[in-house]
């Protein structure tokens, strides 16, 4: 059991216990519930309504996390995921407290997240790893693309953007080999 303090309940939509198309690795992914984006041709539209899904147990979570060995890291997808920030930043700390890689996806762009004067906010994105940011837009659909939908869409690699003071996109390590 983790000592981890869930203030906040978390709505989610469900969860995805072993993606390899939502990150680096195999993932364990929480599609979050409610969104204000509501983009045409979401591939998630039934996450659009903050009053749908289910409030999520996250102990029980932690616990799926912790019990399969395969798991590299954890997604946090939606849905908007930085609509339920607050409730979010105690599970990321345990998931980096597991030594776990993080992934949030979002409908906002990285720059419109730094401006919001939510510490939660700041919190999560401080706490992840990596960023698919950009709101999905159908006319830019690409299925070839590497952990996102649409061609404005960028991976961010938040790591190196926070050690360079600029943004910078995420290179998996087998990219040059195809």
């Amino acid at each position: 059991m983790s000592s981890t303090a869930f203030p906040e309940p978390l709505r989610i939509a469900g969860v995805q216990q072993d993606s390899i198309v939502d990150g680096p690795g195999i993932r364990y992914v929480i599609f979050t519930q409610g969104c204000p984006h509501h983009c045409p041709g979401c591939h998630n539209p039934q996450t659009h309504d903050p009053r749908g899904g289910t409030e999520a147990d996250s102990e029980e979570i932690l616990s799926q996390i912790r019990r399969n060995p395969l798991v590299s890291g954890v997604t946090f997808s939606g849905g908007e995921p930085f609509c339920q920030a607050e409730a979010l930043v105690p599970l990321a700390e345990a998931v980096k407290e597991m030594g776990k890689h993080l992934a949030v996806y979002t409908g906002y762009v990285y720059e419109q997240l730094l401006a919001m004067e939510r510490p939660e906010v700041q919190k999560l994105l401080k706490l992840a790893d990596l960023l698919v940011d950009g709101p999905f837009l159908l006319e830019e659909r690409d299925l070839t693309l590497q952990y996102r939908g649409s061609g404005n869409q960028r991976v961010i690699d938040l790591g190196k953007t926070r050690e360079k003071g600029e943004v910078v996109l995420y290179r998996s390590e087998y990219e040059d080999l195809f």
